[in-house]
């Protein structure tokens, strides 16, 4: 019976963990005057990929698309007597979950209503609150190291306590985080859907290279369930997944005492 339970908890966890990674998409499928529109096909496309996630709208117009990846997506609809609704733009990240309604038309199949996402996609499901550091700025941003972890202070309620009281006999560089005021060992970390900890010090293990990460989120206060075993924050990195074209990169990484700035404490004239 223990040997159940324990492989129920874990299918359970795992299944929380992977749901951490990816976004979702929901909303309601209405006509122009409003009404719910039921047994409408709804298909959202990653553009980047060509991953194609498909649905249908229930009896009271809703829908749900779970489990996509983060990047960008077309989403489409399609219903006898009405055009064909199609949106553009839209740009999940990771553990998002927007509400886009969808409004269409009647008319035939064959013609197309497009709209572009420039609205703001608004998140009822998450109650935390929380910053995504995109892949642009970890890409931009100089880094000391390539390390990735400075980036979690760009999060508003990040900051750095010092090393007191934390010991480690590891022989990679332990990074120190606090959030929103708690304890550094309170922070959770995941990497691709999976605790991304060291157990010695319950601190974060080394972060991939920012050439191989996609994006993460910091997020704190009343954080969703799936994290409960960090009290004060999270921080949910993904990596990269590829897309339909071939690509690389070539970096050059240099770490020479020469080129360091003089320390202020010496006189000029001395080295």
């Amino acid at each position: 019976m223990n040997i159940i339970r324990t492989a129920v908890f874990a299918v359970l966890f795992t299944s929380a963990a992977m749901w951490a990674q990816t976004s979702q998409i929901n909303g309601i499928v209405k006509d122009s005057s409003g009404l719910a529109i039921p047994g409408a096909e709804i298909k959202a496309t990653q553009t980047a990929t060509g991953l194609v996630r498909n649905t249908t709208s229930g009896t009271d117009g809703g829908y749900v698309l779970t489990n996509l990846p983060v990047g960008p997506y077309l989403l489409e609809a399609t219903k006898q007597g009405f055009n064909k609704y199609a949106q553009t733009g839209i740009v999940l990240q990771v553990d998002s979950a927007p509400t886009i309604d969808i409004s269409m038309q009647v008319g035939s199949v064959s013609e197309q209503v497009t709209v572009e996402a420039a609205a703001l996609q608004v998140e009822t499901r998450n109650t935390s609150i929380g910053q995504v550091v995109d892949n642009q700025r970890i890409m931009e941003l100089p880094l000391n190291g390539r390390d990735v972890h400075q980036l979690i202070f760009l999060a508003g309620m990040a900051s750095y306590p010092g090393q007191a009281g934390l010991q480690t006999v590891r022989n990679y560089p332990t990074v120190v985080v606090t959030v929103a005021g708690g304890a550094p060992d309170s922070v959770g970390y995941s990497l691709d859907g999976v605790i991304h900890q060291d157990p010695y010090n319950n601190l974060s293990l080394p972060l991939p290279f920012p050439d191989a990460v996609q994006e993460f989120k910091v997020e704190w206060s009343a954080v969703q369930p799936q994290y409960g075993y960090h009290s004060t924050a999270t921080v949910n990195a993904v990596t990269k997944s590829g897309t339909n074209q071939f690509h690389g990169d070539l970096f050059e990484f240099l770490r020479n005492g020469d080129l360091n700035a003089r320390d202020a404490s010496l006189s000029s004239g001395t080295r």
